[in-house]
């Protein structure tokens, strides 16, 4: 054989080389991937997006978006701990990373373990430029089961925190109390809960534990009671810390701290498991006292939330001279959201909104391209260009905020409807020293009320309130009535909070058939007044009464004209109302076609018996004249550009207004004006009210209401300052002094 092979020619030194390569590949695992770790970076809406980042050979880079995929997202995310990704995106949506370009021409099937194995240009081999850079979002939910396990060994440099779940775990003597604000600090790794060694701990990490279970800030605790604890207690140490700046929005933003030497029981010697203590907002606070007293000015904040369906979400407005105004989202995101969410009293932010996602606002932009550190106490505080303009109302930044767990939904329940958010409503009740489900009375049950309960349960706004639901087949068990009386303003956050008549129920009608029911919906209509419409249209006419025989019967004039001559005259303060909806939902009457009412003398249908009040008040608030408008005919009369009309009253059409549309009621039709034939002249206080009754939800009621000052000489009338209820300081309201005792009842 030796002989044989020393006779024959020996291949050349690089073709030796070639066979070596190829038998090493043919050996190797197939599954093999060569050795990186992701991240989501880039300035994120939400802390499960952002600019897709590779880290290899000791330095971070990037993805190019030639060719890639929504199965390439997938791989990306499960790699990351998420359940899969609802999107991608191109052209560095999240901005431009630093560095190199890992990975072009990514190719993936989608079931493959990590993006390593999906077929690309190579790994550093690329064209592109990091205007491509790729974003990925992830699914909010979490793979059960989920390890992180490092492929790069202890090169841990800017790896963010990627576990399973995190949880504050309440001592035995604290799992009673709601919300729970302190606890031992555990993640999930492996399927298993793992306390983290407290030796590395700051503050700052805490403040993002905190913000993620939804307060505002943290606060020291007494350790001793906690280090016996931790004596008693089998430890499972995680197998690294953590190093947050404190103002991420989630622990995943964090990044990973040193490696922890788990040792079994001596594994971290000269610490213990991680405790927190949280302060709770105003809101949540078991006591008044007891609430952060910073995070919110009650004497007259400074940043408000507007439209949002549940507590700690809304459009961000902000209070500059006096006159509230909005956001525009050019460069929003989770940090300055954060900002906003944490100092009205919340935790961090879920979600940085654009594009008017919660409704559109109403007066001036007041800030533009901010900038948060994310330390700020105020959004007030963070920088933006005061310069820049051209920005609508159509890019309105809104937030979502993380709150507490109250346990608000697990005393209430909808029951029979034909989906989760319909049903008859049942309350769980303490009767007879037991709790018990029962029916709520629907004697006093309308809008308002079912406003709270969807509220409650995380379904949104109200879209309608039944006093019947015999239809539904709500529990057996459940028939009885336990909760009578109930009248909500419609700010509470749970339906015992309403005033109700407690122990002592009166309920004539009894449950069963009768019990009080809802429907929810996520989006809601919003109509508000063009207040300088009124004030540039408004004029009194002379009207002689046999011109108003049909404006008569619809009680339109005031009640000295009853009786009147026909060649006598009324005198009428005349004005147009020009009514937009700035909602996310269409503006329709609660009633049906088949119940709308024919007025003979008009010739028209009112599909909502009274829309609009218009009043005349002296400056103490005494009413001095009265008027309604019923809605003969709710419809489009204008939109804004690209939105198309739905509303026609002509040939007895549905009736509405269109988000995006608005309905004008000309100063020349009847019942426009108010009847001020026995007003005396003087300076007075003119309001409008829109909807008055709360017939249809809506997602903000405040700005239902118009006011202005009004001055009346005997022949002339001048009409200044009209403004929208709720655009004006609380300072600026009390030049209308009376107004206050006077504002929108909601009875």
């Amino acid at each position: 054989m030796l002989h044989t092979l020393s006779s024959r020619r020996l291949p050349s030194a690089p073709l030796l080389l070639l066979a070596w390569w190829a038998l090493s590949l043919a050996q190797a695992d197939p599954n093999a991937a060569p050795a990186i770790q992701l991240r989501l970076a880039g300035d994120k809406r939400k802390h499960y997006e952002g600019r897709l980042e590779v880290y290899h050979n000791g330095e971070w880079g990037t993805v190019c978006d030639d060719d890639f995929t929504i199965y390439a997202a997938r791989v990306a995310c499960r790699e990351l701990g998420y359940l899969d990704a609802e999107a991608w995106t191109p052209s560095a949506k999240y901005g431009q990373g630093q560095g190199r370009i890992w990975m072009d021409n990514v190719n993936c099937q989608g079931n493959e373990k990590s993006l390593a194995l999906c077929s690309s240009n190579g790994l550093g081999v690329s064209d592109c430029k990091h205007s491509e850079d790729v974003g990925v979002v992830c699914t909010q939910k979490r793979m059960p089961g989920f390890k992180f396990v490092s492929n790069v060994g202890n090169n841990l440099e800017d790896m963010t925190v990627q576990v399973e779940d995190v949880r504050i775990r309440a001592t035995y003597s604290q799992r009673k109390r709601v919300p729970i604000t302190e606890g031992f600090v555990e993640v999930k790794d492996g399927g298993k809960w793992r306390q983290i060694c407290s030796q590395d701990w700051t503050p700052l990490n805490s403040r993002v534990i905190c913000g993620m279970y939804g307060f505002p800030g943290e606060k020291g605790y007494n350790a001793r009671g906690y280090k016996l604890l931790a004596k008693r207690r089998k430890k499972n140490y995680w197998g690294f810390g953590v190093n947050c700046t404190g103002t991420e929005a989630d622990l995943s933003d964090c990044k990973l701290g040193r490696q922890v030497d788990l040792k079994g029981n001596r594994t971290c010697e000269q610490g213990m498991p991680v405790v927190i203590s949280c302060v709770p907002g105003r809101a949540f606070a078991p006591t008044v006292s007891a609430g952060f007293r910073k995070a919110y000015r009650v004497e007259q904040p400074l940043v408000r939330l507007r439209g949002g369906a549940v507590i700690g979400e809304g459009r961000v407005e902000v209070l500059k001279n006096g006159l509230w105004g909005t956001v525009c989202d050019d460069n929003w995101d989770i940090k300055a959201a954060t900002v906003v969410c944490r100092e009205l009293g919340f935790g961090s932010a879920k979600e940085a909104l654009t594009g008017a996602r919660l409704g559109q606002g109403i007066g001036p932009v007041h800030m533009n391209e901010v900038q948060c550190s994310g330390f700020e106490k105020s959004l007030t505080e963070c920088a933006f260009n005061s310069e820049a303009t051209g920005c609508g109302h159509e890019e309105d930044a809104a937030v979502k905020c993380n709150i507490p767990a109250m346990g608000f939904d697990s005393r209430l329940r909808l029951s029979g409807g034909r989906n989760p958010s319909e049903g008859r409503v049942e309350v769980l009740a303490e009767r007879n020293g037991s709790l018990t489900w029962g029916a709520v009375c629907s004697d006093s049950w309308g809008t308002m009320e079912a406003m709270v309960v969807c509220r409650q349960l995380g379904l949104g706004f109200a879209n309608n309130a039944f006093k019947e639901t015999w239809y539904w087949q709500g529990d057996p068990s459940a028939e009885a009535v336990v909760m009578s009386g109930v009248r909500c303003s419609g700010t509470e956050l749970t339906l015992d909070q309403c005033l109700h008549h407690g122990k002592h129920l009166n309920c004539p009608k009894g449950g069963g058939r009768f019990a009080a029911g809802v429907s929810c919906t996520q989006a809601a209509p919003d109509l508000v007044l063009n207040a300088q419409a009124v004030e540039q249209t408004t004029y009194l006419e002379d009207r002689p009464m046999y011109a108003l025989q049909c404006a008569q019967e619809e009680h339109c004039l005031s009640s000295s004209a009853t009786g009147a001559s026909s060649t006598s005259y009324r005198r009428l303060l005349r004005f147009s109302s020009q009514i937009h909806n700035n909602g996310r939902s269409d503006f329709r009457p609660r009633s049906g076609h088949q119940s709308w009412i024919w007025h003979e003398c008009h010739r028209h249908y009112h599909s909502m018996e009274v829309f609009t009040h218009y009043d005349l008040f002296s400056l103490n608030g005494t009413k001095i004249a009265e008027g309604h408008k019923a809605s003969f005919c709710l419809e489009d009369s204008h939109c804004e550009e690209g939105i198309q009309k739905k509303f026609e009253c002509a040939n007895f059409g549905a009736q509405g207004i269109t988000t995006g549309c608005w309905d004008t009621y000309r100063h020349d039709i009847d019942c426009q004006w108010i009847d001020v034939t026995d007003v005396k002249p003087g300076d007075f206080i003119f309001q409008v009210v829109i909807n008055p009754n709360f017939e249809v939800a809506e997602s903000d009621y405040s700005n239902n209401i118009m006011k202005c000052r009004c001055r009346y000489d005997g022949n002339r009338i001048w009409m200044y300052n009209c403004h929208i209820g709720g655009s004006l300081s609380s300072e600026t309201e009390e030049t209308f002094p009376g107004l206050l005792t006077n504002q929108l009842s909601h009875r």
